[in-house]
Parts: structure tokens; sequence; C-alpha cells
């Protein structure tokens, strides 16, 4: 049992600008800071002794997704892990009056004296104003990720995006070249956030340029990694997935520039992984790239996916790795099913031993009818 009963601890917690409260393992609240009475217009004795999720804030996160739950809710899996926040996490509380508040948010497990999880305490930020202002960024981005296609019963791609903030450092387009060749690239930029968002930007910019030489993926390849060297020096920019669809022959033609293995599902259930070397952009800007010809048939699917899908480590340190992630989407009934990202991104956290996945992730999907 956790006890608050100390005045000069609550004075100092309650003279805090973040609002803080603290609760048991079972969410129930224990104690709660006049600044959070102040950002939520909740009073103490309307929220103690209650769960933080009985008709009180009812947590959303930035995709608006509720949080109350065991598998997303940032204090629970805090608590469950025992681990704390390295970064805080975008949610939406509900105020008194109705409204959503945009809180930044962290999170912490509380210990007794012999180290068992007891509890839980968040600490959370008013975040309107910053909020807004990266709405306007993610509306911006969001333009630059090109994917309208006219309609073709014989292809179909499918984009999937969940970026770890508002806004992220993935990038994806999809252009149709001809009647019969589609072109796509998709590619992760080090780090997310707002500094890997505005090196997306650029990307779009470098897209836009050489997309027509995509016919060559390797030729698209060496002229971006050429351009990008001359802004960013002796360091890794962006792992890449391009390449050019010829929906007659349905083959693909596909370079990588360090991205992970392009998964191919075979219509008999044969599953394939294809990894095709290739130096991360950014590096040298002599680097020459190549290509591998993939041939499929009808019903076969192609994805491709950025590192935010595989590099994920449970509590021992073991990677989830592409083998992993294969094994998550065939329980979840993929390919046949498509992707689900919900349940994607749940049964990745269920592996995970942090408190919400660690990189922006996306998927590219390609189908042949």
């Amino acid at each position: 049992m956790i006890k608050l009963d100390l005045p000069l601890a609550e004075t100092i917690l309650d003279s805090l600008n973040d609002g803080l409260y603290v609760t048991d393992r079972d969410r129930r609240i224990l104690y709660w800071s006049k600044s959070a009475e102040r950002i939520t217009g909740w009073s103490s004795e309307e929220v103690v002794g209650s769960r933080c999720h009985d008709d009180i804030l009812n947590h959303l996160d930035k995709d608006g997704r509720r949080l109350c739950g065991e598998e997303f809710c940032p204090l629970y899996r805090s608590m469950c892990t025992d681990t704390r926040s390295s970064s805080p996490v975008i949610v939406f509380g509900r105020g008194k009056s109705g409204n959503r508040v945009p809180m930044a948010v962290s999170v912490a497990p509380i210990h007794d004296a012999d180290g068992k999880v007891i509890g839980g305490v968040e600490t959370f930020t008013d975040f309107a104003e910053t909020y807004d202002d990266l709405e306007r960024a993610k509306r911006i981005q969001t333009l630059s990720l090109e994917h309208d296609l006219p309609g073709d019963g014989r292809i179909e791609f499918a984009p999937y995006y969940l970026p770890h903030d508002i806004i992220g450092g993935d990038y994806y387009c999809i252009r149709q070249l001809d009647a019969n060749h589609y072109c796509f690239f998709l590619a992760d930029v080090m780090g997310h956030g707002v500094a890997a968002a505005l090196h997306t930007m650029h990307l779009n910019a470098l897209w836009s340029r050489y997309y027509h030489t995509l016919r060559q993926p390797a030729e698209f390849a060496r002229l971006l990694n050429r351009d990008l060297c001359r802004i960013v020096k002796d360091e890794s920019f962006a792992t890449a997935l391009c390449g050019v669809v010829d929906v007659v022959g349905r083959s693909v033609r596909v370079a990588s520039a360090g991205g992970p293995p392009l998964v191919q599902f075979h219509q008999d259930g044969r599953v394939t992984q294809v990894e095709i070397p290739g130096l991360p952009f950014g590096l040298t800007a002599t680097a020459e790239y190549d290509e591998r010809k993939l041939l499929c048939e009808p019903g076969d699917t192609l994805l491709m996916y950025t590192d935010g899908a595989v590099e994920i480590e449970d509590a021992g340190g073991n990677m989830l790795g592409t083998e992993g992630l294969i094994r998550i989407l065939n329980r979840l009934g993929y390919p046949k099913k498509g992707v689900r990202m919900e349940p994607l991104q749940r049964a990745l956290l269920k592996i995970s031993n942090g408190i919400r996945l660690v990189d922006d992730l996306t998927l590219l999907e390609l189908r042949f009818k």
C-alpha cells in the first residue's frame, strides 16, 4: 500500500508547474496535485479514490484510440514492465468541462523498500500550443506522402503509416509511370520527430526530381544518394527500398539502401525474404546500388516495412526481426486479411519491454490480382 502522508512532500509536489498524480497498481488515484487541478479542471476531491479511467481523464492517444485498457496505457505499461518513459507521450485527457486537453505525459513505476512495483506516477504538461503547430506540420507532411493512384484491377498498393510522434521520419511515395508501370519509394530517415520530419521534406523534393529514373531503380538510388551526400557528411541519413513494377510481366525490380528485407508472400503459402545489398543513403557519394528482379504470380503479396516493425526488443534483449514480424502477421491472418494496424501494434507492444514503440512504423504492401 502506498502512503502519501508527508506534508512537505505534498507541498513540493503541489509547487510543480507540471500536473502530477500517483496511483496504485490498479491505477486508483492516491494523489492529485494542484497543477493537475489547474490543467484539467478536476479537483483532488473529485478524483482521489477513483481510477484514472473512471469517467475522469479517459486518455486518448494522438490517433484517437482509447488508452484505458492494458496494452496502450503508458502508466500501466510502466508498472508492468518496470520501466520509465524515455521521452514524453502525447495524449489527450478529458477536462472537467468535456474538452480534450493535449498533454505531454511522462510515467514511471513506484517501488517499495524491497524493489517491488507498488504503483506509478504520471506527470503531464499542457501541450496545446505546441500541438497546434505540430498539427499544421502534420498536414503539410501528409500531402507529401504520395499514393493517390488510378484504379487498376491488376494490382493494388496499400500504405500503412504510424508515426512515433505527431510527425515522423518515415516517407513513402507511389506513382504511376505509364499504363503498365508503377514506381515506389519507402525511406526511413535516421531518428524520429521534428528533425526527421523536416528531412522527409528534402526527400520529397528529391523524389519529385528523380522519380522518372525509377525505370532503373539502382540509378534512382545512386542519384538520390549523391544529392543527399551534399547535405550530410559521413553519416547515415536514411535507409530505403525503391523499385518499379511491371504489371503486364508481373515483375518487380527493387534496389535497397540498407533497408530491411522485402518479404514476398506467395499465393501458394510460401514466404520468401529478399535481401538486397546496398549502403544507407548519406554515407558516401560514390556508393553504387544493385537491384533484384522478382517474378510474381496472381495472388502474390510483397511487403516492405521500416525498421520500426522489426527492431523491437523483449525483456531479454532479443530482437524481433523479420522472422518475428512474419509470425505475428501470420497469427493475424496475413496476407489474406491484409494489414490491421491496431492488432499489429498491440502484438508488437506485448513483445516490447517498453512503454510504447520506439520508432515510426510504416508498411507498404503491393498485391498482384
